[in-house]
């Protein structure tokens, strides 16, 4: 492509200017070879100016205000170069967009109108993620324990436990007490500043000290009991100012919202301190400002909306109870991510305490089983579509939920990560709820895990087993028949599985090529391609790079294949390209895109392929591999530029159907595998699988000779550029 000398317009201004200004673009993007346009008026091109343009192949107009601009090989440089422009910028309405921020618009649709709603949920979710691990392991530790309970060889709940049980405690203890500092490094390295600020800060108001001022024997602290929780509630005196003193363990609520608060600070500060000492005083402003204003103020407020929800609770359940065990499990989903469903423990132990049972435990059983049934339809999901990390997660997460009324595994691991379970996960837990206030409610004498193991300590229990199955199959049945993840979320994931399991059993790839191919290779088949030929096609291809090196004579397997197809049989010097696919060779002027039809990117031949397969037509460099894989840009040996473009606007399937092999900049010997791709999931789109290759230089060429309609098999020569 020439450029503009000095003093003259570049070739993106007259594109621009070409296709009705700026104002005139509602979006553009690129594929191996074309700029797109989507225009608000497509009446206003002048394609003829475009057209003249030096650097221009062709231009194609389409239906819907859509229009092509093709550039050739250089068309990502010229993408880039209107992408840059001032007018762009500030004279658009809208202003145009790139690739990535097109997919990005689609991906924000799929999540949501809201975007801090998204952010929020990203935030919980990665900053109990990495818990991950641990979780389970404690949740595994209390579902064991919960067992033991069950059949009667340990009372789990017993305070004078020995103390090899109280060993036992500490092991689960160990992840739910400090939960808050865990969750604290996590959300501040969630919010880019570091972790270990924030788990300092947590810390501090969780050390054996400050919490020994709970007994309530330090000289300046008072303590009275809550009558309606059965809770003590101490004041200390801190430097002349009351502060309220809580055990803070498992309280997530507080160390979430103290890292957002000290992520203001700590960015702030380091705005006002110079880099060389900001290792110093940033830390340590950032701990002296947060650890009294957590003290002070976000501890005691996560405590008070814990014990002000309880209160509420106990009051709703007494005046209205259909209402309240619908309520109860439609609330938990929202206040367990937050840690404010702690406080609610010690009201069921009120309960218990003063009227002999408990009110809330029953509803509390909807809530997790219908949380346990949307991670069961997560796991067979994960089972259909072959996915080993999110079924062993599921996995996990579902025996801990069923065996220990654990739902944390399950929330944080799975829930807050696909927020698409959790509308469905709520009509569960909205079912379950239902049918214990129309079946008079459900109590209990204990405290118990609402797990598998503990439903004999509910009355009436018939009423409790209804309840928690229709939860738990709700949540499961439109978790699994409407998925867990979008339809844009999904084909990426399935498009990863196929390439990792590709990677890592290539063995198992061939052995599921399509029937197609099993069926050629019944006639035999090149031994360098390894890939049959068609019955009445040549039996001999290219030989094994399947093409002559510069200046090299072209070797007997190349020209034997080459006269067996007809093509021209090369000479020293010419650059041979072989069939990237085994299929109907066509000649270009007859395939359907007008813009390869016209030869503006080349001459050479279009392939009606027989198999998925796509392999490189010569030895050289992969200059560009298209992130949809649909086509490849290769420098070959010998000077010719290569196009391999599978499909015809195919780059509209976005990937979905294409299995890339191979890097940009990546070197390649003719007959590797570039790609494999789903033929049927093409023409299943509606796109026509022909499978082009073109040498856009040709004008370099002293001539560029394709073969004849015939059958051919990949690696058979089927263009020979001439010098």
């Amino acid at each position: 492509m020439s450029t503009s000398s000095p003093g003259t317009t570049s070739i993106a201004e007259d594109i621009v200017r070409g296709v009705g200004g700026p104002e005139n673009i509602e979006s553009l993007t690129h594929c191996a070879t074309r700029l797109r346009f989507q225009l608000h008026d497509g009446e206003k091109v002048d394609r003829e100016s475009l057209d003249a343009l030096s650097g221009v192949m062709g231009t194609v107009p389409q239906s819907g205000d859509r229009f092509q601009v093709v550039i050739g090989g250089a068309v990502a440089g010229v993408h880039s170069q209107i992408m840059n422009l001032p007018s762009m910028a500030d004279g658009g309405t809208p202003v145009a967009q790139s690739d990535a921020e097109v997919k990005a618009a689609i991906r924000s649709k799929a999540r949501g109108k809201w975007s801090w709603l998204d952010s929020f949920f990203e935030y919980l979710s990665d900053s109990f993620r990495p818990l991950m691990g641990v979780l389970l392991g404690a949740s595994l530790i209390i579902a064991i324990a919960s067992v033991l309970d069950a059949l009667g060889m340990v009372d789990f709940r017993a305070e004078d436990k020995s103390a090899t049980w109280v060993f036992v405690d500490a092991m689960w203890r160990s992840v739910l007490y400090f939960l808050p500092i865990m969750v604290a490094f996590n959300a501040a390295k969630k919010l880019q500043i570091d972790g270990w600020v924030g788990a300092a800060v947590m810390a501090a108001v969780m050390t054996p000290d400050y919490m020994g001022l709970l007994d309530g024997t330090t000289p300046g602290v008072t303590c009275t009991t809550n009558e309606l929780l059965g809770t003590q509630q101490c004041i200390a005196q801190v430097f002349g100012l009351p502060m309220q003193l809580n055990d803070y363990g498992g309280q997530v609520f507080v160390p979430l919202l103290m890292v957002a608060l000290l992520a203001l600070v700590y960015k702030g500060l380091q705005k006002v301190f110079p880099p060389n000492v900001q290792l110093v005083f940033v830390p340590f402003l950032a701990m002296l400002v947060m650890i009294p204003v957590t003290a002070f103020l976000i501890g005691p407020l996560g405590i008070w909306a814990g014990n002000g929800l309880g209160a509420g609770l106990a009051w709703l359940n007494g005046n209205a109870p259909l209402v309240f065990a619908i309520f109860i499990p439609l609330l938990y989903p929202f206040l367990v991510p937050l840690g404010l469903h702690w406080p609610l423990n010690a009201l069921m132990l009120q309960n218990i305490n003063s009227l002999g049972y408990d009110f809330i435990q029953g509803p509390m059983g909807a809530w997790n089983f219908a949380c346990f049934g949307a991670t069961a339809g997560v796991l067979l999901l994960s089972i259909r579509h072959r996915e080993a990390e999110m079924r062993q997660t599921a996995t996990g997460a579902l025996a801990a939920g069923l065996f220990g009324g654990i739902s944390e595994p399950s929330l944080y691991g799975i829930h807050l990560r696909f927020k698409r379970i959790y509308p469905r996960m709520l009509v569960g837990c909205l079912a379950g709820g239902l049918t214990v206030g129309l079946l008079g409610g459900v109590n209990t004498s204990v405290f118990a895990f609402t797990s598998l193991l503990t439903i004999p300590v509910f009355d009436p229990m018939l009423t409790y087993v209804i309840a928690i199955v229709i939860a738990f199959v709700v949540a499961m049945v439109l978790v699994f028949f409407s998925d867990y993840r979008t339809a844009e979320q999904r084909a990426e994931a399935n498009a990863q599985r196929d390439a990792a399991e590709a990677a890592a059993a290539p063995a198992a790839a061939e052995a599921v090529a399509p029937a197609a191919e099993r069926e050629l290779a019944t006639v035999g088949a090149p031994a360098a391609t390894g890939v049959a030929a068609a019955p009445g096609a040549a039996s001999t291809g290219a030989a094994a790079s399947g093409a002559a090196g510069p200046g090299a004579a072209p070797s007997s397997a190349a020209t034997s294949g080459a006269a067996a197809n007809g093509a021209a049989v090369p000479g020293a010097g010419d650059v041979v390209l072989t069939a990237p696919v085994a299929g109907r060779l066509v000649p270009i002027g007859e395939v359907s895109d007008p813009v390869f039809a016209s030869k503006a990117l080349g001459e050479g031949v279009g392939i009606i392929p027989v198999d998925g397969r796509i392999l490189a037509p010569a030895d050289g460099l992969l200059a560009t591999v298209a992130t949809t894989g649909h086509a490849f840009g290769l420098l070959a040996d010998g000077g010719a530029e290569v196009l391999v473009h599978v499909g015809i606007d195919t780059v509209k399937m976005d990937g979905e159907g294409f299995d890339v092999r191979v890097e940009q900049g990546q070197r390649v010997r003719a007959g590797d595998l570039l790609a494999v791709v789903d033929l049927e999931a093409i023409r299943a789109a509606g796109y026509d699988s022909i499978t082009l290759l073109t040498v856009p230089n040709t004008s370099t060429f002293a001539a560029v000779e394709p073969a004849p309609a015939a059958d051919v098999v990949a690696g058979d020569t089927v263009v020979v550029a001439r010098r």
